[in-house]
């Protein structure tokens, strides 16, 4: 740390669960931001399976500390692969383990029903402060949630960061978009107010619908959807999901989208349908910002789809859609890098969630911090 300025490791496991993404800053928590770089650890298709079925066994928790089933065994292979993830980016970065202040640990999301106040993300910080000889931040949701925020989403506050260091003609106001398994966003008005949700289902009922279908959970590039058309019927039954028509505003799990039944539609319509769905859904939740967004700065794997872009483009007409790379960001590095910045504003016990970003009454620090001696 020099003049309240920590080098942090970020963590991030999504809700694509395809693997760990680490990312590493210099940042004040606040103004300061200097991204150093950026490594990803793929999961293996047979941890995938296990944190699938890891979902399945989390659906009886009803108290946040409960870990049936497999839980418990996932949860410890989870933390020692973060662990693996942490030593393999600190040589690839040219560090060691000294070199690093802080840890900003997500852990991977099993569960989140918000409206019953419960969140679940598997992950022993404990165990990886030890592992890696690192403090470590983690259990960042927690706070929020019992306090009646929605425990989602946490990026906000990194956004509004990165909007200060924005070029000058890139129209106001901003919107980040990002677009993970669940689709989150956040607006920085022209006077700085934020206000952020989660938007829609993101890439997870892509990836759904082609292991559905015995492909890799991912349609490359939108070469699937490129070859399909949209079938509207049933982009209209996703769009009138109650999600979208409540006044409330809601954070999402991963279970309250399905894909389509399999045979209900061809593979490339209904790969084509959902990345038109995702594009959509995210103009269906921004009629609930206080001004319509000039930029849209799009993050995360859907960014790298040409038509999740294309139909974005198409639906937001008065707006300007850009990547994030574009936009001179790492779009692949944020969300980890919102777990390092956030985990230094934990340390010095500064808001990570607001009214505008989780519907929590007053501004809320969160977080719980480990440190390696602590437990062992």
């Amino acid at each position: 740390m020099t003049d309240g300025r920590f080098t942090a490791l970020g963590l991030m496991s999504g809700t694509s669960m395809d693997g760990i993404d680490a990312a590493l800053i210099v940042t004040d928590g606040e103004g300061h931001v200097e991204r150093l770089g950026f490594h990803e650890t793929p999961y293996t298709d047979g941890f995938r399976r296990r944190l699938e079925a890891g979902l399945k066994d989390a659906l009886s928790i009803r108290e946040r500390s409960q870990r049936p089933g497999d839980l418990p065994a996932l949860e410890r292979d989870l933390t020692l692969l973060h662990a693996v993830a942490v030593r393999d980016s600190l040589s690839a970065f040219g560090l060691s383990p000294g070199n690093v202040d802080v840890v900003g640990f997500h852990g991977q999301t099993v569960l989140h029903r918000p409206l019953e106040q419960l969140t679940v993300q598997i992950g022993d910080g404990a165990l990886l402060a030890h592992e890696t000889g690192i403090a470590t931040v983690y259990d960042m949701r927690a706070a929020d949630i019992a306090a009646g925020g929605q425990g989602a989403p946490l990026i906000p506050a990194y956004h509004a960061a990165l909007a200060a260091t924005l070029a000058q003609d890139v129209p106001r106001p901003v919107a980040f978009l990002n677009i993970g398994g669940i689709s989150n966003l956040t607006f920085i008005g022209t006077d700085g107010a934020l206000v952020a949700f989660d938007s829609g289902p993101g890439n997870m009922l892509i990836d759904q619908w082609m292991a559905l279908h015995e492909r890799p959970p991912i349609d490359r590039d939108g070469q699937m959807a490129a070859a399909g058309k949209v079938d509207a019927k049933l982009a209209a039954r996703y769009l009138g999901h109650p999600f979208f028509t409540s006044n409330r505003l809601l954070s999402l799990d991963r279970g309250d989208f399905r894909p389509p039944a399999r045979g209900e539609i061809g593979v490339e319509d209904g790969a084509r349908t959902l990345a038109y769905v995702t594009a959509a859904a995210v103009l269906a939740s921004a009629r609930r910002l206080p001004q319509t967004p000039k930029s849209w700065i799009v993050s995360g794997g859907g960014a790298r789809n040409p038509v999740i872009m294309a139909e974005l483009a198409a639906l937001a007409t008065e707006a300007t859609v850009m990547t994030a790379t574009s936009a001179g960001f790492d779009g692949a590095a944020m969300e980890a890098e919102a777990w390092a910045y956030l985990a230094v504003r934990s340390m010095k016990g500064l808001a990570l969630t607001y009214p505008g970003t989780t519907g929590v009454a007053a501004p809320m620090t969160g977080g719980v911090l480990a440190r390696p001696a602590e437990r062992f």
